[in-house]
């Protein structure tokens, strides 16, 4: 596959608001659908590694961080929504990440892991995020939302919110499910 049909999928990847399929991709070269298949995986899991796993923050830098469900009800009505956490570096990068529940012994160690040490912290006033201060000695302060609280100077959780409205909506536009 010539050097100039892959900088062309990978601008159609670019390019593209709701994705690029595979047909698509064998249409518009000419080549095999496993070729258009194997050269939009490889593509794929490139853009994977590059978005990268690296720590977030930092001393003087703010994390939001937030928990959204994923997902929705299956063909059988059981509910089976993803739990993923979300943490923000603000004008900066996103890192997210699948836990099995809302606990706090799955979300302390999942931003321990990716926020840096010294870093100011941000969150909803959801219990499983006191440990922050207690273990890890992050700064780290809450917005209230179940007393309509949702700035208070600086402290928002506004970013991660946004983030999560849209990844929800591109789900529903382009997906229609996930």
């Amino acid at each position: 596959t010539s050097l100039r049909d892959w900088f062309y999928v990978m601008f159609l990847f670019c390019a593209s608001r709701n994705g690029v399929a595979a047909k698509e991709v064998q249409r518009q070269l000419g080549v095999t659908y496993k070729t258009a298949w194997r050269m939009c995986n490889l593509i794929r899991k490139y853009m994977g590694y590059v978005d990268g796993d690296y720590p977030i923050g930092g001393p003087g830098k703010t994390v939001e961080a937030d928990e959204a469900f994923i997902g929705g009800v299956d063909a059988r009505g059981e509910d089976d929504k993803a739990v993923v956490l979300g943490m923000v570096e603000r004008n900066g990068d996103v890192v997210t990440r699948h836990i099995p529940n809302r606990g706090a012994h799955h979300i302390i160690p999942t931003v321990a892991k990716f926020v840096k040490p010294g870093s100011r912290v941000h969150t909803d006033d959801w219990t499983g995020y006191r440990a922050l201060i207690e273990r890890h000695g992050y700064d780290h302060e809450t917005v209230n939302h179940s007393e309509k609280e949702y700035v208070r100077g600086d402290v928002h959780t506004n970013t991660i919110e946004a983030f999560w409205a849209n990844l929800k909506s591109g789900i529903k536009g382009t997906y229609v499910s996930v």
